[in-house]
């Protein structure tokens, strides 16, 4: 008797399990032209506004912060700190903000419409977690030393940001119609068609 009031409350916990997961919501068709071009523009954010390496090496370089100690009195040196500080912490927030978007992307509507495999995907899982890790230490960082005490971990950064960037462009490539891209080639450079 026990044991098949056992068998009854596992079979029911298995049909619970089985309709909770038939009722699960799925990413909506319907919304999903939106998210695309929403990660398409996160995607040309990371890559072209955010990510360049002169931008970074701007940001981050040395030269600019020894001029102006070498220059100027010592509190218009710190007054140019605290701003490169400020401006450092503004990029790696706008760097994170554009990765939070890429990754609900991808969790949401990538395997509906992108070939990827297991090993992709847990790659780019992998890659997330590191560049959402490498924010957090980055921003660490920059408030206790300073946007010139971080250049190792900008370099994981950018590097981790690359990868996930290029997947992405993978995954968005379809956005891209060859059509356009045929045309774009075949034109002369004043961008008139041939």
């Amino acid at each position: 008797m026990i044991g098949l009031v056992l068998y009854l409350l596992v079979g029911v916990g298995l049909l619970v399990i089985l309709w909770v997961l038939a009722r699960r919501e799925r990413a909506p068709v319907e919304g999903c032209g939106r998210q695309f071009v929403e990660a398409r523009q996160a995607l040309r954010t990371l890559q072209l506004g955010l990510l360049p390496d002169n931008l970074i090496k701007r940001i981050f370089d040395r030269e600019d912060f020894r001029y102006v100690m070498a220059t100027s009195p010592g509190e218009i040196g710190e007054l140019f700190l605290q701003e490169r500080k400020r401006i450092s912490l503004m990029w790696l927030r706008r760097v994170r903000c554009e990765i939070r978007n890429l990754m609900q992307f991808h969790l949401n509507y990538s395997r509906l419409h992108a070939k990827l495999s297991l090993l992709t995907e847990i790659r780019l899982a992998l890659d997330f977690t590191l560049l959402l890790l490498a924010c957090r230490a980055l921003r660490m960082l920059l408030y206790m030393r300073g946007p010139y005490g971080a250049g190792a971990m900008v370099s994981v950064l950018t590097a981790a940001a690359g990868r996930v960037c290029a997947s992405s462009e993978k995954s968005l490539a379809f956005l891209n119609p060859p059509a356009l891209e045929s045309i774009r080639r075949d034109s002369a450079g004043d961008g008139a068609t041939i």
